[in-house]
């Protein structure tokens, strides 16, 4: 086989693996997947079918505290990483991947639909906008509450030498009152306590059934699909 054939083969090889690698990331995966559901208000959601909404979330308990911004929230994602060096080679490794969340309502308008995420068995997709990120170096020293977060999670900022290590932290939250969109097969539940300014016996909640696992993400084009459908 020919050098140029060679070249083009490994081309194409490294281009598929960019494209399948961009084309099935969690990210793109919820995009498509919710601009196939119809969205609906909650007071209009039947049950057993495929539905979605876009609204404010809101907390059903305390709510969560971000480690790094220190946000009221009812889900965060954190990831920690350290640039590492094998011969010419470098890569960033993960030393801490962290993902937290409690039940939360959606409020739109003036009905709420209720998210139940759980991690045993896993019902649920997330992709969150990480807005917070920190880094440090050699020239470039954490900030105090960069080192508050790396102690939290015993990670010493500094090498044996007592140099900077190279490290980065990323933070995406759903914040309260944040408009977020969510999907799921809907179910109607009987209340049974009332809940503040809501009058009804019955709420809404969306569910992971078989294969359908619940999708939540923040993303901007999740939301602008909403609006134009």
């Amino acid at each position: 086989m020919s050098e140029p054939i060679i070249i083009v083969i490994f081309i194409s090889v490294v281009g598929i693996i960019i494209f399948c690698t961009y084309y099935f990331s969690t990210k793109n995966v919820i995009i498509r997947t919710l601009s196939k559901i119809p969205h609906k208000p909650a007071s209009s959601l039947k049950t057993n079918e495929l539905s979605k909404v876009t609204g404010k979330a809101l907390h059903v308990q305390d709510p969560l505290i971000a480690p790094y911004s220190e946000r009221k929230c009812v889900f965060y994602q954190i990831i920690i990483q350290q640039k590492v060096s094998s011969g010419k080679s470098s890569r960033w490794k993960t030393l801490i991947k962290e993902e937290r969340f409690q039940d939360f309502f959606i409020q739109t308008k003036t009905d709420f639909v209720i998210i139940k995420p759980q991690e045993h068995p896993k019902n649920y997709i997330c992709h969150l906008v990480k807005d917070k990120d920190q880094s440090s170096g050699a020239f470039n020293d954490p900030t105090p509450q960069f080192i508050r977060v790396l102690k939290r999670y015993n990670i010493n900022p500094e090498t044996f030498f007592g140099f900077n290590k190279r490290l980065r932290y990323k933070e995406g939250i759903i914040a309260i009152g944040e408009d977020i969109t969510a999907a799921g097969i809907a179910k109607w539940k009987t209340l049974n306590e009332p809940l503040p300014e809501y009058p009804y016996s019955k709420i809404a909640t969306l569910e992971s059934v078989d294969k359908q696992k619940i999708i939540i993400t923040d993303l901007p084009e999740a939301k602008q699909r909403n609006r134009s459908i």
